[in-house]
């Protein structure tokens, strides 16, 4: 996040109408929410987890045990339950 001031960025009138309200504080202006992406996006982890979860899923229908894809993945035996039951 870029840090930009106020005094650069704002006309007088609304730098002023801003002041009434802050005075010398920091102020986060979040994006529009329509630019808003998931998280994961922009490294492409979401795609790497999803794609790690399927090959959970496919494992497990294909005769995997629990224990065993538990240790291939480095994963609690709990947390891929949770992969194997979640509704994806």
């Amino acid at each position: 996040m870029k840090y930009a001031n106020a005094v650069t960025v704002f006309p007088e009138e609304l730098l002023k109408e801003i002041q009434k309200y802050v005075k010398g504080g920091i102020i986060y202006i979040p994006s529009p929410e329509e630019t808003h992406k998931k998280w994961g996006q922009n490294s492409g982890s979401r795609k790497y987890l999803d794609d790690r979860n399927e090959e959970i899923r496919e494992g497990y229908l294909n005769g995997s045990s629990i224990d065993e894809l538990s240790d291939t993945f480095c994963l609690s035996c709990h947390s891929i339950r949770k992969i194997i039951y979640s509704k994806k």
